[in-house]
């Protein structure tokens, strides 16, 4: 059916194709406006060019003085991340929970930088702050963590770990999976 669509469109487009173009091509074109006429007399033009290039090969000494006097310092941009992750580097904690990494196809970590937290550290977070509200504070998770207070109330306030909850059936009759 979509043949019979593109047919019927061609058709269309094609229609008296000939005679459209010799249309478009005999029609005038458009002229392009007047350029403005400049009133310089010729001799003052040609007089003022000369005196531009004999300007510009010309050595100008307060100038080359002024550049004799700039100091240009240059780095290695592989130097300065050196740097950076060194810095880095003093500002790590270790981990407080992780996951055994190659069962999973994770990368095993052995520290964070400081105010960062892995996945698994966050759902402990939140679960502990979830189950005893009282014993693990902003404050306190902010502490064991490393982190901003700011950021770790942040967390607990828009954050909340998955929870299952196992809804019995209404009958007895209906089929169960037991546990292996």
């Amino acid at each position: 059916m979509s043949n019979m669509g593109a047919r019927v469109a061609r058709m269309f487009r094609n229609f008296n194709l000939e005679n459209r173009v010799h249309r478009e091509i005999s029609k005038e074109k458009p002229r392009a406006a007047p350029r403005y006429e400049a009133n310089l007399p010729p001799s003052a033009g040609s007089s003022e060019a000369v005196e531009t290039a004999d300007s510009i090969s010309q050595k100008n000494d307060p100038l080359l003085t002024l550049l004799k006097s700039v100091y240009v310092e240059s780095k290695d941009p592989a130097e300065d991340s050196k740097d950076v992750t060194a810095g880095d580097e003093a500002e790590r904690r270790p981990l407080r929970f992780s996951l055994p990494g190659e069962p999973y196809g994770l990368v095993e970590l052995k520290d964070v930088p400081k105010g960062k937290l892995t996945i698994v550290e966050a759902l402990k977070a939140l679960g502990s702050h979830q189950r005893q509200p009282e014993t693990w504070t902003p404050g306190k998770i902010a502490q064991e963590y490393s982190l901003d207070l700011k950021d770790t109330k942040a967390l607990l306030e828009f954050f909340v770990p998955f929870q299952v909850h196992i809804i019995p059936p209404k009958t007895d009759s209906a089929k169960q999976i037991k546990a292996s």
